[in-house]
């Protein structure tokens, strides 16, 4: 909780086999056959580009995202992890993530992601049921949810999933027997994210006409609080939000997007937050994938925003990523970063309320209650 929040690279690789109806991430579907080789080049290109400005760091941890990064070859990600190798210092024990599909797991293919240097899997398993896995737009079925559960055990040291609740329809009693289920598959590390409609989603369009109804606040709530207990009860509490893990098998790599330190940003439409000699810059990449590699291949990077923040926006960021965690935020870092403390009358307003509290003298958290309100509880400690 003290100390260096540690530097980490995450890569992009933006394709998917199909875009699922509620994803608005950065991902695209190709029908031909993607370049891998010419796409790893541009990789190792930007890691070089980018290293020269940030100069030989020690990097914790590697995060591959997507897109869905077991399309994969083993060779790809091979190379971008050389890359990473030459350019900065990768401790030994260094976090090195990758996301997978079900869909796309294969014996061999995770045999390679193994030698090539992944020691942490997260499948994006979704649901354990077959009608909710279809309803989800899903390539894959809970028995081959299961399969690829297994093999990812037996493959890698570390193993996360995530699951999505708040589904139409769904009660506290079935979620939370899907949920031991899934805990029950061995799993240390769970994501569970609440169901939401994103803008130029398919799902939006359906739920503007009415044809499709998710939990409301009061039942989204009681959905929540079933997560909660579950997962605490089977000795997995949320040290975030939406993440919970027995002790020590916390996700490193996100700990340091939500202990506020710096990441690099490989990749199509990756983002970065770095400390240069003049400030921390907020960086982002080229979203289009065929756009990215253009600009890689004349240029180096593809760079297209590289903002320098105020001690104004760093100060919010830092709360709308800190507050996130159980262990909340430390307020002396707070008034280093953001240039001017809390209000202290604000805070006791918001501890009145049951919404924040100081289990630690010196740190501030959301409750549990504030998470389930964490937007407005940020709001007012900006304002």
């Amino acid at each position: 909780m003290s100390g260096d929040p540690g530097f980490g690279i995450y890569v992009h690789w933006p394709f998917c086999a199909a875009k699922c109806p509620y994803c608005d991430f950065n991902s695209h579907v190709r029908h031909q056959a993607v370049d891998q080789k010419r796409f790893a080049v541009a990789f190792q290109r930007e890691i070089e580009v980018t290293a020269d400005r940030t100069g030989r760091r020690e990097v914790q941890s590697i995060f591959l995202g997507g897109g869905t990064p077991s399309l994969m070859e083993p060779a790809t990600v091979g190379a971008i992890l050389d890359a990473v190798g030459k350019h900065w210092t990768v401790l030994p024990d260094a976090e090195v993530t990758m996301e997978a599909n079900p869909s796309s797991v294969e014996a061999e293919r995770f045999r390679g992601y193994r030698a090539a240097g992944v020691n942490r899997v997260s499948l994006g398993v979704q649901s354990l049921n077959d009608e909710d896995l279809r309803f989800l737009g899903r390539l894959h079925n809970a028995a081959e949810a299961r399969r690829a559960i297994e093999l990812a055990r037996a493959t890698f040291p570390r193993l996360s999933f995530d699951l999505i609740y708040a589904r139409p329809g769904q009660t506290p009693d079935a979620w939370a027997a899907e949920l031991n289920q899934a805990i029950g598959l061995a799993a240390d590390h769970l994501s569970l994210y609440q169901l939401t409609i994103e803008d130029g989603t398919p799902f939006a369009a359906l739920a503007r006409a009415g044809k499709l109804i998710i939990p409301n606040d009061d039942a989204a709530a009681e959905l929540y609080a079933a997560t909660q207990a579950t997962c605490d009860a089977a000795g997995l509490p949320a040290y975030e939000i939406s993440n919970h893990a027995r002790p020590g098998a916390e996700c490193r790599h996100n700990l340091i997007y939500w202990r506020y330190g710096e990441y690099a940003g490989i990749g199509p439409g990756a983002h970065g937050r770095l400390k240069l000699h003049d400030g921390r810059h907020a960086l982002a990449m080229e979203r289009n994938p065929e756009a990215w590699l253009a600009r890689v291949e004349s240029r180096g990077d593809g760079l297209i925003v590289d903002d320098i923040l105020t001690q104004e926006e760093e100060g919010d960021e830092m709360l709308l990523m800190g507050l996130r965690l159980a262990e909340g935020i430390d307020v002396a870092r707070y008034r280093a970063i953001a240039g001017r403390p809390l209000d202290p009358v604000q805070i006791e307003d918001l501890a009145a309320h049951g919404m924040v509290e100081s289990a630690i003298p010196g740190r501030l958290r959301a409750t549990r209650a504030g998470f389930f309100v964490l937007d407005a509880v940020v709001a007012d400690l900006a304002a």
